[in-house]
């Protein structure tokens, strides 16, 4: 377990009490049922942006904190406990993100301020398909005015409903497959012939399906190099996949608190079910697997911070690890509880359909384990 500052430790325990008291998962549970088609409370977010959540990743100069990222997965793990909704991983991290890495400084000055007072939401637009392939983008942007047009279709585009501006992934050269050729362009959400719709999905979020009709920017849109955007793109994505590992954490940690409670009061045959050997011996062993996914997550988080040089296999490392561990506790949280586990009225199914989503998002565990083996030479 990471080493947290004092000013690390506050934050924590500011996040954790806040999401209890004030965003649990009774209000997820809510917005689902009585307002379809809204992914996220905006007093919700609108607190987050009071605490200063949305500009822990930004430099002071642009109105953040620029806390790091360890700072920043503390936090996300809290929001992953109570399943709380919020532009926060989508904006604040990885639309940040693509801003410091790949952005001019009229671009930064620009959007960054916004993203932290919450006027902007800046969200990635890479996706195409139900794989997670960054090297296969296939949406054109060819010449068109004094910069470019795209065509061509996203899908599932984080709070892409929300967004404000897009950071479009698209090809400017060759062809599917080829690293080289792949552009980052920064899209108006109003941008003339870009149209969006929702895209229903089991954890009752924002996700949408973006069509790019002759689309023009001009080329002030260009985020870093016309061509060679690769490079950059897969760091965003670390940070990214890093990220979402944390908020992962939380929500396999909660499922595991869950589980551990329930041991600890459910009766049968005169005694509580934990004190049945197989059932100690189960929690046990996803006690030590928590564990594991925790050192995983944290020397994710550090080495982004330490700017090391093996980000990259430390991302798919933990973004495998935790999504093996919370696919396992999720269905261990409602085989445990037995049949009230598969009643929608009890917290284990939204936990178990949140769980499957982020399984997938920025790569499964299949994709980052041959990551992983590429990284490490085999």
């Amino acid at each position: 377990m990471a080493v947290l500052t004092e000013e690390q430790a506050f934050i924590k325990d500011q996040a954790s009490d806040w999401v209890k008291t004030k965003a649990p998962v009774s209000r997820l549970r809510a917005l689902r049922d009585s307002h379809p088609g809204q992914s996220f409370l905006p007093d919700t977010w609108q607190a987050m942006v009071d605490m200063g959540w949305s500009g822990i990743l930004v430099p002071e100069q642009y109105g953040g904190s620029d806390l790091g990222h360890l700072t920043c997965g503390l936090i996300l793990e809290q929001l992953g406990r109570q399943l709380t909704a919020s532009p926060l991983f989508a904006s604040s991290l990885v639309g940040a993100t693509a801003l410091l890495l790949a952005g001019n400084p009229e671009q930064q000055e620009a959007l960054l301020p916004a993203i932290v007072n919450g006027s902007a939401i800046v969200t990635l637009a890479l996706e195409e398909t139900s794989q997670h392939a960054p090297a296969h983008t296939a949406l054109r942007a060819g010449p068109g005015g004094d910069g470019f047009r795209l065509s061509g279709t996203k899908t599932f585009v984080d709070e892409g409903m929300c967004a404000t501006h897009f950071v479009v992934a698209a090809r400017t050269a060759g062809s599917p497959g080829d690293a080289r050729g792949i552009s980052l362009l920064l899209v108006p959400a109003d941008a003339a012939g870009l149209t969006r719709s929702a895209l229903p999905t089991i954890d009752s979020r924002d996700h949408a399906r973006l069509s790019f009709g002759e689309v023009e920017v001009d080329s002030a849109a260009l985020l870093g190099a016309p061509d060679e955007a690769m490079p950059v793109l897969e760091a965003i994505l670390d940070r990214a996949r890093i990220g979402i590992a944390a908020e992962m954490l939380g929500t396999a940690s909660q499922a595991f608190d869950m589980t551990l409670d329930y041991l600890k009061t459910r009766e049968q045959f005169g005694s509580v079910i934990g004190s049945f050997q197989a059932l100690g011996h189960r929690a046990a062993a996803l006690y030590s697997r928590m564990e594991l996914s925790r050192s995983c997550v944290e020397a994710a988080l550090q080495a982004v911070d330490a700017d090391a040089d093996n980000v990259a296999e430390l991302a798919a490392l933990a973004k495998c690890q935790v999504g093996k561990f919370l696919f396992d506790m999720s269905n261990e949280l409602i085989q445990i509880h037995g049949g009230i586990g598969m009643t929608d009225e009890f917290d284990a199914g939204l936990y178990l359909k949140r769980a499957r989503v982020l399984e997938t998002s920025y790569g499964n565990r299949a994709y980052h384990r041959h990551r992983y083996a590429a990284l490490k030479g085999f």
